[in-house]
Order: structure tokens, then C-alpha cells, then sequence
């Protein structure tokens, strides 16, 4: 939901438009581009009102990083042979690496999180997959968040999960930082989508004056009407409610924090923070981070593609935890990408699609400092058709955390077919 500077929306007063055409009008704009479904119930004095069924779990960040995160550079395990003699150039030598135990070392770009990892909040899981991998990003990033394999369900694993709550507030399950809305979300349960805090707002209302205007207007035009049609305009109001007045109120990170520059991701972090501690009933965030697609031209230990990105990630995500302060204890953070990236580097300095990967875990109810996971290995016999086996199925880590985090009880809804999952370990109860 962002303002349009080109939007050529006319008056409604002088044009006499009707609700039909004007709500038509609104979610091409963009006005109501994240309000799905099943809001009714909210109204224009929404604001920061809590749901009468709150929720007490922590709140699940979900930082989809799209394009094939490259684990093996990033969760390096330097205690296997054949990790360098697979990357012989593009390979992180053990000099360069943060000590991560046992066989592994963090990628040096990842220095911002080293604290939270001593302080056992900040962790990884390594030889991660799904069922029937593929290396097309299209297919492997529709399986991973529908995460139903074998099934005819065409629902996403999140929206499962919000579904068996109760309903929150209009803000319970939001992408922040674009207008896109996952896969993971896709269903029934409401959800919205936004690129910012600041730039979320009915199109044509730009100011304080123009939102009561468009206030008045949608609330005479929807009186009487049918929940069904009158709610996408009450949520839309209430949601803009709220966002205008986060906008206005001056907003520094705390504890020192330091958001990277000029970094969309850091950015989306800080909005979530923002609706964190605001109290507007966030229980589901949805992130993405870009450009992981690392065919060529990685680069080095210290510098390069990979090396840059990382650091963006971890300074990005340093600077949200401290910002969170005291509710960082309720919060979990997990990273999740299609697929990982084959084991031996190619021609071009860089690495193809492959399988197993490494996800990370960032929050106050992690089992963290430590690498969790069985490591297959990297010897030729280890393989997988030339890549990481994936010996933990990513649902288990993701079910771990709903249950011991959020509440969760079976998880046949959510992720069905999971059996036979012994816990991970990487999450402490609530």
C-alpha cells in the first residue's frame, strides 16, 4: 500500500463515483494491496488495538533470502577436506574464518552477529533440504512455502499456521519492504503486504486533512453495507490509522543500534522493529533479501558479491536485535532459501543451483553458538548428484519453532506428512 505520485484518481465528491468503482479504484492503486481476506470485524478506530484472543507467542521473522544462498560460504565447514579442494579459489580459508565449532567457521562478513552467536541467541543448521529437490528457483521456492509435499494443498505453511488461531489484528501477518505477498502466505487467513511503514497509505490521501477526507467519504459510502464489502474499506482504514501515526512520531533505533545505509533490508528490519514494539499485533513477518543467485564473480573472503551481501545481512540483523532490546527475547528470526548451491565452483568464479543448505537463527529462544544438523560430508561418495545431501527436512526446524515458540500444537495441519521427527534442539521452550 503505497501513494502513487501519478495516481489520477478524481474527486469523488464532484464525480459521484460508487463504491464499487472507488474500492475498484483504491486496490489498483495499491490502497488496498495487502487486505485479503477475513477482515471483517476491524473498524476506522483500529489503531493499536490488541486482539481479544492475544497472542502470547514470540513473533516469527521469516528473512527469505531468494536466488540460492550459498550455505557452504557462508557456514563454512573448513573441517572437511574436500571443502577447499572443491573451491579452490572462491573457498573461505580457515585464517579468514569466525571459529563456529567443530568442523565449522562463520564467513568473516558475518563479524556484526559474533556477539549474539557468544551469547548463544544467534545460530545455524546445516545440510538443510526438502523432498524432491529440484534446481529450478520457480518450483523449489513454490514447495518451500507451500511445504506440503505429495499433497494436493495449495495453501502456504504460514497461512496454516495462522489459521489454526485464533484472528489477530489486521496487522498479524505482514510482508514488509514489498507489495509482493509470498506463497508462504497464500490462503484463506488474512495478510498484507507493504513496502514501508511511512509509504503506507491510501492513494490521494497525503496528508491529515486528505485522510479524514477519504475517511468521511469511505466510511458514508460503506454505511449499511454488506460486511463483505464494507470491511476491506474499514480495514484499510484502520490499517492507515495506525501507519500514519507511526510515521509521524520520530522514530531513532534504540540501544545504539545501526541500521546499514542505503539497505533495503535493513530498512524492512527496521519497520518490523518498528510495528514490534508499536504493540499493532504483528505475530508473522515476512522478509525478503535478493540477489543470491551467485553464478559468477562471488569474490573473495573479504571482498565481493558474496562477501557484501553477507555483511549487509548480518549488520542488518545486528542492528534489529539491539534495536528490539528487552523484547528480543520474544522474537525468532529464521532465514529460508529455495535451495543451496552445488559444492564444487565453477568456471566462472561462482557456484550453480545445488541442494543442501545452511538456515540461520536469530533470537532470544535460540539454542544458538553452535551449528545443529547432521553433516553428511563433501567426499564425491557424500554427494547428492554433486551437492550437499539434506539430511535435516527444513519443516523440522520450522516446526520446532512453532511449537516451542509460538504455540503450536500438532502440526499435521501445518506440515502434513512430517512424521517421525525427532527435535532438533535448536530452540529452548517458551
Amino acid at each position: 500500500m503505497s501513494t502513487l505520485s501519478d495516481c489520477q484518481c478524481p474527486d469523488a465528491a464532484s464525480t459521484g463515483l460508487s463504491r464499487r468503482s472507488l474500492l475498484r479504484g483504491l486496490a489498483t492503486a495499491g490502497a488496498l494491496g495487502g487486505v485479503m481476506t477475513a477482515v471483517d470485524g476491524f473498524n476506522a478506530q483500529f489503531a493499536f488495538a490488541a486482539s481479544p484472543a492475544a497472542y502470547t507467542g514470540d513473533v516469527l521473522v521469516v528473512l527469505s533470502l531468494r536466488g540460492g544462498f550459498d550455505g557452504l560460504n557462508a557456514v563454512v565447514p573448513i573441517g572437511d577436506p574436500a571443502y577447499l579442494e572443491a573451491r579452490p579459489t572462491i573457498g573461505v580459508p580457515e585464517r579468514s574464518l569466525i571459529p563456529a565449532g567443530g568442523i565449522f567457521g562463520l564467513h568473516p562478513a558475518l563479524a556484526p552477529l559474533k556477539k549474539f552467536w557468544d551469547a548463544g541467541t544467534f545460530g545455524a543448521v546445516h545440510a538443510v533440504g526438502q523432498d524432491n529437490p529440484t534446481r529450478s528457483h520457480f518450483q523449489a521456492m513454490q514447495e518451500l512455502e507451500r511445504a506440503a509435499p505429495g499433497s494436493s494443498l495449495r495453501t502456504g505453511w504460514l497461512d496454516r499456521t495462522l489459521g489454526s488461531r485464533a484472528r489477530g489484528t489486521i496487522f498479524q501477518a505482514s510482508q514488509v519492504g514489498s507489495n509482493e505477498v509470498p506463497l508462504a502466505l497464500a490462503g484463506p487467513s488474512a495478510e498484507m503486504a507493504m513496502g514501508s511503514l511511512d509509504s503506507f497509505t491510501i492513494a490521494g490521501a497525503w496528508d491529515t486533512a486528505e485522510r479524514k477526507r477519504w475517511t468521511k467519504a469511505l466510511t458514508a459510502m460503506n454505511a449499511g453495507a454488506p460486511a463483505s464489502i464494507a470491511a476491506p474499506a474499514q480495514a484499510t482504514l484502520g490499517a492507515t490509522s495506525t501507519t500514519a501515526a507511526l510515521a509521524a512520531a520520530k522514530y531513532t533505533p534504540a540501544g545504539g543500534a545501526r541500521y546499514p545505509k542505503d539497505s533495503a533490508l535493513g530498512k524492512a528490519l527496521r519497520d518490523v522493529a518498528r510495528m514490534i514494539k508499536a504493540d499493532v499485533g504483528l505475530q508473522v513477518a515476512c522478509v525478503d533479501e535478493g540477489d543470491w543467485d551467485m553464478h559468477a564473480n562471488m569474490g573473495s573472503a573479504d571482498s565481493g558479491w558474496m562477501h557484501d551481501h553477507l555483511n549487509d545481512l548480518a549488520q542488518a540483523l545486528a542492528a534489529f536485535a539491539t534495536d528490539l532490546g528487552s523484547r528480543f527475547r520474544k522474537v525468532t528470526v529464521v532465514t529460508l532459501s529455495e535451495f543451496g548451491r552445488r559444492v564444487v565452483e565453477n568456471g566462472s568464479g561462482g557456484v550453480d543451483h545445488g541442494h543442501g543448505n545452511a538456515v540461520l537463527l536469530l533470537g532470544g529462544g535460540v539454542n544458538g553458538g553452535r551449528v545443529h544438523g547432521r553433516w553428511p560430508g563433501l567426499a564425491d561418495g557424500d554427494l547428492v548428484d554433486g551437492d550437499l545431501a539434506g539430511t535435516t527436512d527444513y519443516r523440522a526446524i520450522l516446526g520446532e519453532i512453532l511449537q516451542k515458540r509460538c504455540g503450536a500444537g500438532s502440526l499435521s495441519q501445518i506440515f502434513p506428512g512430517l512424521q517421525g521427527v525427532s527435535p532438533l534442539g535448536v530452540m529452548k521452550a517458551a
